[in-house]
């Protein structure tokens, strides 16, 4: 990987010891977006998902007494493209902490993960984005990304 541009802030590889950064940062996505409800899953999804396969890259930031503080990540996973069949990476996460959003951390991330694939040799990436989640879809639009499918849901009464 090349370095990473943003003064201040270095890039690191991740791995299965981050679990814990790894949830607290999925939790703290997902209570911006307003759940109120219990966040278990997360963890079992990261403790399902998180290997040394899954690549996973973190932002840090110098701390105090030469630690670094853990400000950002991009986790990814894989998918299969329901069209054609093609396994290709899958952005499980790209969270940001909002005291160092609008840095441009999260386009360095993606650029991270675009490198990554593309020296894999993956002719595509993936992610889902919630819908109310407008500043993310103008990111990820502004990088080329291109809306494929459109989730639907219904309740159900018991």
């Amino acid at each position: 990987m090349s370095s990473f541009s943003i003064p201040g802030y270095h890039l690191r590889l991740g791995s299965p010891l981050d679990r814990a950064t790894l949830v607290k940062f999925m939790e703290r996505t997902y209570q911006e977006l307003g759940e109120a409800s219990p966040l278990k899953h997360l963890a079992a999804t990261v403790d399902r998902y998180l290997s040394c396969d899954t690549p996973l890259w973190m932002v840090e930031r110098p701390g105090s007494r030469g630690s670094a503080i853990a400000v950002g990540c991009i986790w990814l996973g894989q998918a299969t493209d329901q069209r054609s069949g093609l396994l290709h990476p899958y952005v499980l996460l790209l969270y940001v902490h909002p005291d160092h959003r609008r840095r441009g951390l999260a386009t360095e991330l993606l650029h991270t993960a675009h490198q990554w694939a593309t020296a894999e040799g993956h002719p595509q990436i993936s992610l889902q984005v919630f819908s109310e989640n407008a500043p993310a879809q103008a990111l990820y639009q502004k990088l080329g990304y291109q809306p494929e499918a459109l989730l639907m849901k219904r309740s159900l009464k018991p």
